[in-house]
């Protein structure tokens, strides 16, 4: 099959041509993957500025997405490539193997790095959002060789999933520090202050009134910014909040747990150890059941359920796909819905987009990358939320994306008055900030 570039990909084929060290914050559905592929083409068999190229991707898009996207165009499949993932066993034949395009899951990454020599001329970082902690092993592994690449490609539609924070883990990789500086440190003291603090220990920084356009004017050369909206001829997304109401024993069990992060439920005790234990149990009585110190679910109310089987019975036959966070969840979903089905397998996908599963259940980080769904349905229904836009972002964009026929409808279930609102508000700030950098980076990209 030929490939034909739209022009915006023509634009992103060009960018990391001219841009040795570059940054291409794509949104999905716009084609990041075969436009890469394009480019390599062009600077190794056309400009023969590179020999050996290495693809850091999430294991489903590395085992996957990268291969297929190769054999499926007349202008890729010429491209000899080694997939290094799997048994160790496999990863050294994979490593071996004279190849053009050596492909590896992020997980790999410091194992590859402790036992290769490293002659890739050429880097390809597909998620790099994915590399935005400075204490993360492969970060750090990645940082010691990463100055001997001449290209380096960063991909990702997420460039600061938690603020403005997330980025300079990212853009050391690209360009060493050279526009944000040599170290995260040096990077807070001169865009952030202090906020919530222990001591010594800061919990988070805050952007300083300038920083965010001080940032953008010095990514702007090297990071391309595409929003979908404006290139793909998408239908709308339209969102939900369908609210559910918390009365009398679970109610008041919810105020205990959060005031007290102690609470009795059926003479089994619930102990949640700090802070980040304590919201991770009030999102399950939230959703409805809260695991208890032998890991043992409690159901405390029905009121997600009840409303999910509502909006299923409004869909009126339309298939439904569910974003779930606990395992309790999922299987309290399949007990009150029989039909519900979970998507793991390439089967299970297939059944999906031909509209053959009434009701899929999945959690958001198993379809976060690569995967097409947009042919199943156009309904989502957000269980449990999610406190990463990431996450968040990426699950919406399986249905909402190039392909798709009918408006996405998105519901959010929120019990009134929990945990949930926070984290509805909390995702849409995040999503505030990251417009905000992406608008700004496609406008300058448009001044250039």
């Amino acid at each position: 099959m030929n490939f034909k570039p739209y022009g915006y990909q023509k634009k992103a084929i060009d960018f990391i041509v001219k841009n040795p060290k570059c940054g291409l914050f794509l949104d999905m559905g716009l084609g990041k993957t075969v436009s890469t592929l394009l480019a390599i083409d062009e600077l190794m068999f056309n400009r023969f500025e590179v020999t050996k190229v290495l693809v850091i991707a999430p294991l489903r898009v590395a085992s996957a997405t990268w291969p297929s996207e190769i054999e499926k165009w007349n202008q890729t499949k010429h491209f000899k490539y080694s997939v290094v993932c799997g048994e160790r066993n496999k990863r050294i034949a994979a490593l071996n193997a004279k190849a053009d395009i050596y492909i590896v899951n992020r997980e790999n990454v410091v194992w590859l790095i402790d036992n290769c020599d490293w002659d890739f001329d050429m880097l390809v970082i597909d998620e790099l959002s994915s590399f935005k902690s400075t204490q993360a092993k492969r970060f750090r592994a990645l940082k010691r060789v990463i100055k001997r690449c001449k290209r380096v490609v960063g991909l990702t539609g997420t460039p600061q999933p938690n603020g403005l924070i997330d980025l300079w883990p990212q853009m050391f990789l690209i360009d060493q520090g050279q526009r944000l500086g040599k170290t995260v440190t040096s990077f807070r003291n001169k865009y952030f202050r202090p906020g919530r603090s222990n001591g010594y220990v800061v919990y988070e920084y805050i952007p300083l009134a300038s920083a965010e356009k001080e940032i953008y004017d010095k990514l702007s050369d090297i990071c391309m910014s595409m929003k979908k909206e404006d290139y793909l001829d998408l239908p709308e997304k339209v969102f939900h909040d369908v609210e559910v109401n918390l009365e009398g024993k679970e109610k008041q069990l919810y105020k205990e747990l959060k005031k007290e992060a102690l609470l009795e439920l059926e003479g089994k005790e619930i102990v949640a150890l700090n802070a980040a234990a304590v919201s991770n149990k009030l999102q399950q009585l939230a959703n409805g059941a809260v695991y208890d110190e032998n890991h043992t679910a409690v159901t405390v109310h029905d009121k997600k359920l009840d409303a999910l089987e509502e909006l299923i019975e409004q869909a009126n036959g339309s298939p439904i796909l569910v974003f779930y966070s606990f395992q309790h969840d999922k299987q309290r979903i399949q007990a009150r819905i029989p039909d519900a089905r979970e998507i793991v397998t390439t089967s299970d996908i297939n059944d999906w987009n031909g509209k053959k599963i009434p009701v899929a259940i999945c959690h958001p980080a198993s379809v976060g990358h690569g995967l097409n769904l947009q042919k199943g349905g156009h309904i989502i229904v957000w269980f449990s939320l999610t406190w990463s836009l990431e996450l968040y972002l990426q699950a919406n964009d399986r249905l909402h994306r190039n392909g798709q026929t009918e408006a996405v409808q998105i519901y959010h279930l929120i019990a009134k008055g929990t945990i949930d609102e926070q984290i509805m508000q909390v995702l849409k700030e995040k999503n505030t900030k990251q417009e905000a950098l992406m608008a700004y980076l496609k406008s300058e990209v448009e001044k250039i």
